[in-house]
């Protein structure tokens, strides 16, 4: 029994309702913000990477054998070159100088009637009263009296030189460790007792190694400085900057102070030293992991992006960049330095290309967009950013 033709009708209405209801509509393409990469002079930096290390470290060790009497500073305290450190007990040692002296006294007698008996031999050997033998004996015996002092002499220095070292003075300025022996102790028995250590703080020692593609940058950068001596000379100041891991940028300001005689075959590389200003309070310690900045010189028309338009992947850094019909392309990059948030782009970009800045995740490479000029309102009609704009469908 076939169904009535207004049945039939109304069947046929309701399919094609549903059909226009359930066709596929295309959603338009996101919105993202592009800029054209900045230009401007820029200064060229090498990144290097070293280590902190103290400009004098000195240990101080017990010259003579004692007993440690006095211990004067407070661990860990910064103290002047001569400060008084340790006291070793001074008795003996000054026993020694009173009895060096005493025995110089008695060589100094001695020798003085030496002299005199021989003027008198020689007085009486100009009359016949004593012969020539009689002379040179009491020459020899005031030659020997002569010696006699001199060693006295010596005696009496090496008792006061002993009994100096029983005081115990800072050589250097600098902070002072933890003392390696407490009072009471006898120390210089059998070696140099080890009493503690000072470091100088300031100024501070950065060394680091560069390769010799870098080095000879530097010495292409510095040529006319150095006036043609082909080496990375000891005169030609060479600014280099300091960032500690925590700090952002590179706070400190030195100069390059050393450079070694040769690059190391083995391992390609040059070692350098930077010297940098460490007043107190103290901020650089030895032994830090530091990052350096050397300035190579100045870059005319460096192309700039903003660092956050910069991607990573398998093959490196890149960018995506729009074509004349707003299509996505994945670009490969060579990035520079950092400069105030902007990212030099040594290769990969022209200056009249656009870039995407914003919206990254929604550009997807070989697909449209909907360009929004960074700075600018949006086009209008243009989605919003954010989202792609939903198409409505009536429904059935």
């Amino acid at each position: 029994m076939r169904p009535p033709a207004s049945l039939s009708a109304l069947l046929a209405a309701f399919a094609v309702g549903c059909g226009s209801a359930n066709e596929y509509v295309e959603p338009p393409p996101p919105t993202v913000t592009v800029a054209r990469p900045e230009g401007r002079a820029v200064m060229n930096y090498l990144d290097l990477t070293g280590t902190t290390r103290a400009i004098n470290t000195v240990e101080i060790r017990a010259r003579i054998q004692g007993f440690l009497q006095e211990v004067t500073f407070e661990e860990g305290e910064f103290v002047e070159e001569g400060d008084l450190l340790f006291v070793i007990e001074p008795a003996e040692y000054q026993a020694r100088v009173n009895r060096a002296e005493a025995s110089l006294e008695v060589a100094r007698t001695g020798k003085a009637l030496a002299d005199t008996t021989l003027a008198r031999m020689q007085q009486a050997f100009e009359t016949r009263a004593v012969s020539e033998l009689e002379v040179l004996e009491s020459k020899a015996k005031a030659d020997s009296a002569a010696a006699q002092v001199d060693s006295a002499l010596a005696e009496l220095e090496k008792a006061q030189l002993d009994l100096g070292y029983t005081r115990i003075h800072a050589p250097i300025s600098g902070r002072v460790g933890r003392r390696e022996v407490d009072p009471g102790n006898l120390v210089g028995a059998q070696e140099k007792t080890l009493l503690t250590r000072i470091v100088q703080y300031d100024p501070m020692y950065a060394y680091f190694d560069m390769s010799e593609r870098s080095l000879l940058a530097i010495l292409e950068a510095t040529r006319d400085q150095r006036e043609g001596e082909g080496t990375v000379s000891e005169r030609t100041e060479i600014p280099l900057q300091l960032g500690r891991a925590n700090d952002e940028g590179y706070p400190f300001e030195g100069v390059v102070d050393f450079s070694d005689q040769e690059v190391d075959a083995a391992t390609g590389t040059f070692l350098m030293r930077g010297l940098f200003q460490n007043p107190q309070p103290i901020r650089l310690l030895p032994g830090l992991f530091v990052r350096l900045r050397l300035p190579l010189g100045e870059r005319q028309d460096a192309l700039l992006v903003t660092d956050r338009a910069v991607g990573s992947d398998q093959s490196g850094k890149y960018l995506l960049v729009l074509d004349d019909e707003n299509v996505v392309h994945h670009r490969t990059v060579q990035t520079g330095a950092l400069v105030d948030g902007l990212r030099v782009i040594e290769s990969g970009v022209e200056a009249n290309e656009w870039v995407v800045v914003k919206g990254l995740l929604r550009a997807r490479p070989g697909s449209k967009v909907v360009p929004e000029r960074e700075g600018e309102p949006p086009e209008p009609g243009a989605p919003a950013a954010g989202r792609p704009a939903v198409q409505a469908v009536a429904g059935s």
